[in-house]
C-alpha cells in the first residue's frame, strides 16, 4: 500500500532534508568542510529484500584534482532507512566508510527489507544530514504482480540542454528508472546555452572524469529524479569515448589509439562511473573491467536483462551501403559468446510475463537511404546483423513470450516491430523495440526530421517516430504494455513543460505493436 504522503510532500522533504538529528563528535570537522551532500543521493538495483544506497561527499564537486574538496582521509558515514519520509519508523541503520581512493563515494547495500515496499533513506556525517531519498524494493520473484510503472532514459549532454525531463520524471509515480547510457559526455563541446563542460576539453584522466561527473551530478533536476525512485543503470559509449569497441579506441590520434593506453582510459572511466552511480559491489570495476550485464526480476511480471553492448563487441565495420555483406559475418559479435549464452539461457528459463532487454543501441533494421539503395549504421545492431539473427532465432527457439527491447543512444524515438527477417515484411514478428530519445543531447530536436521521414518510408516495421527530447514512461500489466513518449519541447531553456507525444500499446501474447495513439 502506498504511503499517505504525496509526491509533492516527499519532494519538499527531500529537497530540504527536513529532519533533525543528534550532533556527533565529527560535527565540527564536517562543518568546516562545507556542504558534503552537494551531489544528492540515489538508490539502485532493487531486489526483493535489498537495495543499494548511494551518495558521494563533495563540498567542491568540480575541484580540479577530482577529490571534490575532500581531505585524503576516510570519513564515517551513517545511513538510515525508514518506512516513512519523516523517519519515525526507522527499520535499518548502518555505517560505511567513504574513502579517498573511491572519491568518498558510498555504496551501502541494505538487506533485510520487505519485498515490494516503499522506503525512505538518508545519510549522516557529523551534524550534516543528506537530502531524503525514496526507494522501492522489487516484488518477490514468485509473487503475482499485476502492474509495474517505470521510466527509461539516456543521453544527457550537459552543454546541449537543461535536464528538465528529469524534473518531470521525478514527479511521476515510478517503481523504478532504467538508464541506458551516455550519463555523461566525455568530449569538449561547450554548447551555446551557458552550460559549458568542465573541464573545458575532452576528458582522459581519472581526475577529469570525476570533475565531469561532479558537474553533471550537481544538476538539481538530475538529483530530483535520483531521489524519487531506484535506478538501474548501464553505460554506453560516451561514459568512456564515442563509439569505442572492446579494447579498440575510435580516436584517430595518438596516444589513445594504442589498446594498452585505451584500457587505462577505460579503467579511469569505469572507476568514475561506479563512484557516481548506485551500483552494487558486484559491479565494482577492477582496472579496465566491470560487470555491467545483469538480471533483475519484478515478481513474475517482468524480467529485465541489462546488456553490455560495448565491452565484448567486435570492432565496427567501415560505413558501407548496398550489399554490405560484412555485417552478416557470423564471427562478428555484439555481446561476446559468454554474455550471449547468459542472455539466451536466462530468457529460456524465464517464467516472467514480459521479457525485457535493457539495450544501449537499437536493434531494429534502419535503412537510411530513400529508394532502392540501402545504407545502415555500423555502430548499431545493423552492423552486427548475424549476431542479431542469432538473438532473434534464439528467442523463437526458446519460445520466449512478450519479448521487448528498450533502447537509448539515437537521440530520437521509434517504436518498431522486431522481425525474424527484416527483408520480408510478412516475416514473423518476434517482439517489440521501444527506442527512446535523449534527455538533452542534440538540442531541442523536432517532431519530425528528414531522417524520420526516410526511416518511416523505408522500414515498414517502424510504426512511430519523433526526434524531440524527453523520456519514456512504461505502464506494464499482465494484459498489455503501454509506452508513453513524454516530450519536452525545448531543452535549450529551463522549465519547459512536458507532454505525451504518443502512447504505444503491445498486447500480451501478441508479438508486435497493437496500437499507436
Amino acid at each position: 500500500m502506498r504511503d499517505q504522503f504525496g509526491r509533492r510532500q516527499f519532494l519538499t522533504l527531500a529537497g530540504a532534508a527536513a529532519v533533525a538529528t543528534a550532533v556527533v563528535p565529527e560535527a565540527r570537522a564536517s562543518s568546516r568542510l562545507g556542504d558534503l551532500f552537494t551531489l544528492g543521493v540515489a538508490s539502485g538495483d532493487p531486489e526483493p529484500y535489498s537495495v543499494v544506497l548511494w551518495t558521494r561527499l563533495a563540498p567542491e564537486p568540480v575541484a580540479p584534482d577530482g577529490y571534490g574538496g575532500m581531505p585524503a582521509k576516510r570519513v564515517l558515514v551513517k545511513w538510515e532507512v525508514a518506512e516513512d519520509p519523516r523517519f519515525r519508523r526507522i527499520v535499518r541503520r548502518g555505517v560505511e566508510h567513504a574513502v579517498p581512493e573511491w572519491a568518498h563515494s558510498v555504496h551501502a547495500e541494505v538487506h533485510g527489507l520487505r519485498p515490494d515496499r516503499e522506503y525512505w533513506y538518508r545519510f549522516v556525517v557529523g551534524d550534516q544530514v543528506s537530502p531524503v531519498g525514496r526507494t522501492r524494493t522489487a516484488p518477490a520473484w514468485y509473487s503475482r504482480l499485476n502492474g509495474l510503472t517505470f521510466a527509461f532514459a539516456s543521453c544527457q549532454a550537459y552543454a546541449d540542454g537543461y535536464f528538465t525531463a528529469f524534473r518531470h520524471m521525478a514527479d511521476e509515480d515510478l517503481d523504478v528508472v532504467v538508464h541506458l547510457g551516455d550519463y555523461i559526455y566525455e568530449g569538449g563541446n561547450q554548447g551555446t546555452i551557458g552550460r559549458p563542460h568542465l573541464p573545458a576539453a575532452e576528458v582522459f584522466s581519472l581526475a577529469d572524469y570525476r570533475v565531469r561527473y561532479g558537474q553533471y551530478k550537481s544538476d538539481p533536476d538530475l538529483q530530483a529524479a535520483h531521489a524519487a525512485a531506484p535506478w538501474v543503470v548501464a553505460p554506453d559509449d560516451h561514459e568512456v569515448e564515442n563509439n569505442w569497441a572492446g579494447d579498440i579506441s575510435q580516436l584517430d590520434t595518438e596516444p589513445d589509439q594504442d589498446p594498452a593506453v585505451f584500457r587505462q582510459r577505460r579503467a579511469a572511466a569505469y572507476r568514475a562511473y561506479y563512484e557516481n552511480l548506485p551500483l552494487r559491489r558486484t559491479s565494482m570495476p577492477r582496472g579496465p573491467e566491470m560487470q555491467v550485464y545483469r538480471r533483475l526480476s519484478f515478481g513474475n511480471l517482468l524480467q529485465l536483462n541489462m546488456l553490455d553492448t560495448r565491452r565484448f563487441r567486435t570492432d565496427q565495420l567501415e560505413q558501407c551501403a548496398q550489399n554490405c555483406d560484412g555485417r552478416w559475418d557470423p564471427a562478428r559479435t555484439m555481446l561476446g559468446a559468454q554474455q550471449e549464452k547468459w542472455l539466451l539461457d536466462g530468457l529460456g528459463r524465464s517464467h516472467a510475463r514480459w521479457n525485457v532487454l535493457g539495450n544501449q543501441i537499437f536493434a531494429f533494421e534502419a535503412d537510411h537511404e530513400a529508394g532502392v539503395s540501402e545504407r545502415y549504421g555500423m555502430d548499431t545492431w545493423d552492423g552486427y546483423a548475424a549476431a542479431r539473427q542469432r538473438l532473434f532465432d534464439g528467442v523463437v527457439q526458446r519460445k520466449v513470450d512478450n519479448f521487448v527491447m528498450i533502447t537509448g543512444d539515437a537521440h530520437r524515438s521509434v517504436a518498431a516491430d522486431l522481425k525474424l527477417n527484416f527483408a520480408d515484411p510478412s516475416s514473423r514478428t518476434v517482439g517489440t523495440e521501444f527506442l527512446g530519445t535523449s534527455i538533452s543531447s542534440g538540442g531541442n530536436g523536432a517532431d519530425m526530421d528528414a531522417l524520420g521521414v526516410t526511416w518511416l518510408a523505408e522500414n515498414p516495421h517502424m510504426k512511430f517516430h519523433n526526434s524531440q527530447r524527453g523520456y519514456q514512461r512504461c505502464v506494464v500489466t499482465r494484459d498489455e504494455w503501454r509506452t508513453d513518449y513524454r516530450v519536452v519541447p525545448q531543452v535549450t531553456v529551463p522549465d519547459s513543460p512536458v507532454l505525451t507525444r504518443a502512447g504505444i500499446t503491445v498486447e500480451a501474447g501478441k508479438a508486435g505493436i497493437a496500437d499507436v495513439s
